[in-house]
């Protein structure tokens, strides 16, 4: 496949905003577990192969197994993640394909009663980040490193 455009070229300024959302995810002191998973989940299901190379293997320099990697888009059907990390996903899986519907309350309201304020806006900035960068790689189909 043929690149695009190259926004970080292209448009800095843009890509320094979305920067400025990574720092503050990464100064909220959310847990670097959630966040990878949180990233590959959401770069499964909208087929972002740049992001999904990228954060599988930032994972596993934090010290995430590949089991967990490989049944990540099967997690519901395991107990390899926590009580946390479901709720986290489910979210994820719930605000990335979001088109035409809403984000169930039962789905909002676990992740609410298990993280703080501070971590849930965190994991939500996080799920915002990530779909914008998906469809950034997307569009300009950037290659894999």
């Amino acid at each position: 496949m043929k690149p695009r455009i190259n926004i970080s070229k292209v448009a800095p300024k843009a890509i320094e905003a979305m920067i400025g959302l990574e720092k503050y995810i990464h100064a909220s002191g959310l847990d670097k577990t959630i966040y990878e998973l949180i990233k590959t989940r959401a770069s499964q299901i909208n087929g972002c192969a740049y992001c999904i190379n990228m954060h599988t293997r930032d994972a596993i320099k934090l010290g995430e197994t590949t089991q967990r990697l490989f049944v990540l888009d099967a997690w519901r059907e395991t107990q390899l993640y926590t009580e946390k990390e479901r709720a986290a996903l489910a979210l994820t899986e719930a605000m990335t394909l979001i088109a035409g519907k809403e984000v169930p309350d039962d789905i909002y309201d676990n992740a609410a009663s298990l993280f703080t304020e501070q971590e849930l806006a965190a994991i939500i900035m996080t799920i915002v980040t990530i779909n914008a960068w998906n469809r950034i790689s997307i569009t300009s189909r950037t290659p894999l490193d």
